[in-house]
């Protein structure tokens, strides 16, 4: 009788191998997501629609919920530009905020992170400067999200706007 002289099977392809890349991949990518929102500390964050029909490069921009009016504005001249200083400002009522930022974030694109902690003028009064990056797209699309930090916890609105490359 004749004996197989090697006990592995050498059929080709390693399925197995390829499976546990898939799973390691799709572990790392899960982690990678639940950093992120760890690190900018959304988990916490008590979201406002803004009023609709809100222009930000042609004035200020609007929410209200449950007794809380949030103001944001970019002083600008004409359109949002990439790679511009952009004076930031923020007013809050119906609500002590003690810290106030503001993130760009890509709406169809990621394109990191651009975070501007304002600094406090007056009691829910918030100014700062902030910039939004440049890209290679003809027409990019942003949204620009004001936190608050107060005693109750972290508030915020997202207010979107389009930068056209120049």
């Amino acid at each position: 009788m004749n004996k197989p002289t090697s006990s592995k099977a050498s059929s080709g392809f390693p399925v197995l191998n390829v499976l546990m890349l898939i799973t390691a991949l799709a572990l790392m990518a899960c982690l990678v997501y639940g950093l992120q929102s760890w690190l900018r500390g959304e988990e916490t964050i008590t979201w406002f629609a803004p009023d609709p029909g809100c222009q930000l490069a042609e004035g200020p921009c609007s929410a209200h919920a449950e007794g809380i009016e949030l103001h944001f504005a970019v002083d600008t001249e004409g359109a949002i530009q990439a790679l511009s200083v952009l004076p930031l400002e923020v007013t809050v009522k119906g609500a002590k905020a003690s810290l106030a930022s503001v993130e760009f974030v890509g709406r169809d694109m990621e394109m990191g992170r651009h975070r501007f902690d304002l600094v406090a003028t007056a009691p829910g009064h918030f100014n700062g400067q902030g910039q939004v990056g440049l890209c290679t797209q003809a027409v990019m699309a942003w949204r620009a999200r004001v936190i608050l930090t107060t005693p109750q916890g972290k508030i915020g609105s997202w207010f979107d706007f389009d930068v056209t490359r120049s």
